[in-house]
Parts: structure tokens; C-alpha cells; sequence
């Protein structure tokens, strides 16, 4: 960091544990409006460069209110920063310890600043993860079904029958929500490719809001569909996928299932993989990315898809 305060707050439900930077003040705050108004003023009158956050539940207030106090953010994934603090022989961990570690990761890495989603992008995520654990308690109790005994049968397919009432009424949520949000155009982008239906299309505005604004290669790395190198001296092994947004990533496969059967590109760019030898899943896995990667052009453009040219 250059010159200015490197705020670092760990969101507890009660509490805020504050650091200003890695060797600076030290405080407690409680987690409600009040509280938190003072803090953003205080951090405004420090002159904040970056007020980082770990990803959780209790953070949204805080937020929305470093927001509206202009104040840069950076939410940090909770297990960079503990792998981190093990890497220093940091391995207590207290809220005060937390907020220290995050300041310190804060001026050994700088993460780079993004920009927030809005309240409508919010609360489209809140639906789309609504409506997947939705889908988790249905699989469940399906397979709970096979196995039950006829006692219980009769309450489980009451319940599998509310779970799915449950479920229509998430899609026509999240639809609404589109259309009256700013994001139509997007969807409708996103929609025009072959293979790419309102399910994907929602999945990839709640859970990758970043596409169309970063490159290919960072969008791959997102969305877990990044081959990463397993290498090490005369050790070539073979290159395999890690990370990413696990539940943007089961989507985005069920979608290419459908895509290599009838986009025209997908469909000869999966058969030729398939002709050079290359397995089933590492074929589609590979026009998983390919999929991907014509999306983030296409909104980088906020261009619809156009047939390609006969050969």
C-alpha cells in the first residue's frame, strides 16, 4: 500500500473486529446501523485506501454502508487469508488475530479492487442460490424415497411435491427479477447462443458477474474450468481443473451436455476432441471453457450470437 490507512475488519454477527493496518490501532465495534455509521466516518476521516472484508453472512450492512460512504472494498475468499496466516505459523485464531491477518494479506498481496454487485444483483444471487438448494433438498428426499419404508412414503412425496410447487415458483422469481432489472439486456445476449437456456443465462448473471469485464483467461479461472499444471521436474502430469464456483460449474456442464449436441460450434469442436482420443469428460470440460470463453466475448461486445459461416 502507499501511504494510506489499510483497514481490515473481521464480521462477526455481533461484533466488528477492527485493524488499521497490520501494526496500527486496534477495536471493537458492534454489528448494527448505528455503530457502523460511525465507523465508516471514522475510516473516511483516516483516509481508508482499502477496507478489506472476509466473505461471509453478516457483512451486508457493512457493506452497503462503505458503499454509500465511498469507501473501496475488498471482499477476500476466507480461506486464502487462513492459508496465509499457516504459512507465516499463524495458527491461533481469535476475531483480533483474524482482522491483523487480513490487514497484514492486505499489504503482502494488494488484492485488486471490483466492483461490488448492486442491491438488484443481490438479490437476483439470493434467488438463483435459493432455487439451487431448493433442487439439493429435492435430489435428497428423491433418494430418501427409494429407500423408505411405506410409512414414510406418503410424507416424503408430500414433501417432494411441495419442494417442487417450491421450485416453479423460484424460476418465475428469478425471471421476474431479470426483466425488471438492468441486466435484460445480458440475459437476452446470453440467451441467443444455441445450447444456452434461461437456467444457465441466470446462473451466469447471479453467480459470475464478472463476465464481459475480465479476460479469458481470468473468467476460465472464476468459473473452474481452468486447466492448471501438474508439473514438477521430469513429472509431466496430466493437467486437471481446481477452484472456481463450484455451483456455477455444475450448471454450466449440464448446459454443454445439450450445447455439443446442437451449437454449431461446440458440436464439431467436441467431435474433432473426441476423434484425437481425448476422454468424454475431458472433451466437454474443454467446450465447457470454450462455451465460456464465446459468452465473455459476446458481452464484452454486447453482441448476440451470429450463426457461423458454412464451411
Amino acid at each position: 500500500m502507499s501511504g494510506g490507512v489499510n483497514a481490515a475488519i473481521d464480521v462477526g454477527k455481533q461484533t466488528l473486529a477492527v485493524a488499521l493496518g497490520s501494526a496500527g490501532a486496534q477495536f471493537a465495534a458492534p454489528n448494527e446501523p448505528r455503530a457502523i455509521k460511525r465507523l465508516t466516518q471514522r475510516l473516511v476521516e483516516l483516509g481508508c485506501e482499502r477496507v478489506l472484508l472476509e466473505g461471509g453472512s453478516y457483512q451486508n450492512l457493512l457493506v452497503g454502508a462503505l458503499r454509500v460512504a465511498e469507501l473501496p472494498v475488498v471482499i477476500v475468499n476466507p480461506r486464502r487469508v487462513r492459508e496465509f496466516a499457516r504459512s507465516l505459523g499463524r495458527l491461533a485464531k481469535t476475531d483480533r488475530l483474524d482482522a491483523r491477518v487480513l490487514a497484514l494479506y492486505g499489504e503482502r498481496v494488494a488484492p485488486p479492487l471490483r466492483e461490488l454487485p448492486g442491491e438488484q444483483d443481490q438479490r437476483l444471487r439470493e434467488l438463483w442460490v435459493r432455487r439451487e438448494q431448493l433442487i439439493e433438498m429435492l435430489v435428497m428426499e428423491q433418494n430418501r424415497l427409494e429407500h423408505a419404508s411405506a410409512a414414510l412414503q406418503r410424507r416424503l412425496r408430500a414433501h417432494i411435491a411441495y419442494l417442487r410447487q417450491e421450485l416453479t415458483q423460484a424460476d418465475e422469481d428469478l425471471d421476474q427479477a431479470v426483466r425488471n432489472s438492468p441486466l435484460w439486456d445480458k440475459y437476452e445476449v446470453l440467451r441467443s447462443v444455441p445450447g444456452v437456456g434461461p437456467i444457465l443465462s441466470c446462473a451466469l448473471l447471479a453467480d459470475l458477474p464478472e463476465l464481459g469485464r475480465v479476460n479469458r483467461r481470468e473468467v476460465a479461472a472464476l468459473a473452474g474450468v481452468a486447466p492448471f499444471n501438474q508439473d514438477s521436474g521430469s513429472l509431466h502430469g496430466a493437467r486437471a481443473i481446481a477452484g472456481g464456483r463450484t455451483r456455477l460449474r455444475r450448471v454450466l456442464y449440464v448446459a454443454t451436455v445439450a450445447a455439443v449436441r446442437c451449437n454449431p460450434v461446440l458440436k464439431p469442436f467436441y467431435r474433432r476432441l473426441r476423434a484425437a482420443g481425448k476422454r468424454p469428460k475431458v472433451a466437454l470440460v474443454a467446450a465447457m471453457r470454450r462455451l465460456l470463453l464465446i459468452l465473455n466475448a459476446m458481452l464484452r461486445s454486447q453482441t448476440p450470437w451470429r450463426a457461423p459461416c458454412p464451411a
